[in-house]
């Protein structure tokens, strides 16, 4: 039984990065980018230096949590994905997706597929690197770990040929 959750746990890592990586942006170029992707003013910089500092805290959590982190919460797998600020969860049968926001404190803001509520608002209460615990809105408290290899394991059974 362990082994199977593992692999499914490892199964919904890839399948949240694979969310994050593709389902996260529009087909506007311009609205992907950031904003140190667009030039300059003559008259200054393009934001004033209190959004600045959101940013750069933002910037921070996000280098915080890139990556892959595991757990389990109710007996089911937990996996979180973030890259670039764009975070992926899946959580037992309900996939999420959203980013990081500045809310006066760096928040994990998700909207589920499935409409789901349990963990939408999400505030990281501690990430020393190995172990992250995120504090839900709804209630619920995740301890996931970083994964150690984001690549799946070999002999996953694949789907069958049209």
């Amino acid at each position: 039984m362990d082994r199977l959750t593992r692999s499914g746990a490892l199964a919904a890592a890839g399948l949240a990065a694979a969310l994050a990586l593709t389902a996260c942006g529009s087909d506007d170029p311009a609205a992907d980018r950031t904003s140190d992707d667009r030039p300059a003013t003559a008259s200054g910089p393009a934001t004033p230096s209190g959004a600045a500092t959101a940013d750069a805290a933002v910037a921070a959590a996000a280098a915080a949590l890139a990556g892959t982190w595991t757990g389990t919460s109710d007996g089911l797998p937990v996996v979180l994905s973030a890259t670039s600020g764009k975070v992926a969860l899946s959580a037992g049968q309900h996939i999420c997706q959203g980013e990081l926001k500045n809310m006066g404190t760096v928040m994990i803001a998700l909207k589920c597929l499935d409409g789901d509520t349990a963990r939408t608002m999400g505030s990281i209460e501690s990430n020393d690197g190995g172990k992250l615990v995120v504090s839900w809105n709804a209630g619920a408290t995740d301890t996931l770990s970083r994964a150690a290899d984001a690549k799946l394991p070999k002999g996953l059974p694949t789907l069958p040929a049209p």
